[in-house]
């Protein structure tokens, strides 16, 4: 597992992860009303501290050669138990509390809506409006937002995109936690040579996460930290991977077809109050053209 990176230095975590904290809120997205406050209409209700272990993953779920386990969704599934249930974060073993999956099926989900302790979680898909079925009838490809509590308030959005992807956002929230939590997918550089279809994904996705108390968006948005495409959300969140003095940067998470991380296009991003840390595993994922993103996250 790499070291965390950290966006200000606040302690050193068994001398492996640096625990990080990002600054005061900053600007708010275009179009979105306040500048990071709190989401109660009287602003004022006190919250209780709560810690969320997040994954973010595409987990490659798609038919086809450029997935190793889109054939075997079933195989896929098991390894997707697997990582939810023992991830590392700066060198220590977690259990997410919350994930965020990419490329996953339809029928995916519903086997993890039914599997040991994930069966208690609350869930939420959405399918991408086109593209391939999955194979051996597991359905829809799309993503999900799964959390160990119950979310509420579910809404659904399609993201403008190139004709033939239909790329989607959902979004939630967990009561419990006073926390918004996001699953989206952006389109890839391929369908989207320019980023002009990417832009107007931030900007439907910005109104849809909100800026309130608490906010978790996690996702393929298949641009790198440097990309303006990506400002709007740096604006007004922080990146669980950002360098010290808020510098744009992070651990690899895509992988060629030897199994070399590439490319950072995986992202956690999180209220600009939050303390968090985050790792990517530093060996091959067999299962996957991605590495999975994990994030220990303190909201205060």
């Amino acid at each position: 597992m790499r070291v965390p990176r950290a966006l200000i230095p606040l302690l050193s975590v068994c001398g492996a992860a640096a625990v990080v904290a990002a600054a005061g809120a900053g600007a708010a997205i275009d179009g979105l009303p306040g500048g990071g406050g709190p989401a109660h209409a009287d602003g004022v209700r006190e919250v209780s501290a709560v810690t969320v272990s997040a994954m973010t993953w595409n987990v490659c779920g798609a038919p086809g050669p450029g997935c190793p386990l889109g054939a075997r969704p079933a195989e896929l599934t098991q390894r997707i138990v697997q990582q939810i249930n023992g991830t590392e974060v700066g060198g220590r073993k977690v259990r997410p509390t919350a994930v965020f999956l990419q490329e996953v099926c339809s029928g995916q989900v519903q086997t993890l809506k039914k599997t040991g302790r994930l069966a208690r979680w609350g869930w939420a898909f959405a399918p991408f409006s086109t593209g391939p079925s999955c194979a051996d009838g597991q359905g829809r490809l799309g993503v999900a937002v799964g959390a160990a509590a119950p979310i509420t308030g579910v809404r659904t959005s399609p993201l403008p995109s190139p004709a033939g992807t239909g790329r989607v956002a959902v979004c939630g929230d967990v009561p419990s936690w006073n926390t918004r939590v996001c699953a989206t997918q952006f389109s890839a550089a391929g369908e989207d040579p320019s980023g002009e279809w990417r832009q107007k994904q931030v900007d439907t996705l910005g109104p849809l996460a909100g800026i309130g108390t608490r906010v978790v968006v996690g996702g393929d948005l298949t641009d790198g930290p440097g990309s303006a495409v990506l400002d709007p959300l740096y604006r007004s969140y922080s990146e669980c991977d950002q360098g010290t003095g808020g510098a744009r940067i992070g651990a690899r998470t895509v992988q060629d077809w030897r199994g070399t991380a590439t490319d950072k296009a995986d992202y956690l991003f999180v209220t600009k109050n939050a303390v968090a840390s985050c790792s990517v595993p530093a060996v091959p994922v067999t299962s996957s053209d991605h590495r999975p993103l994990s994030a220990v996250i303190h909201f205060r």
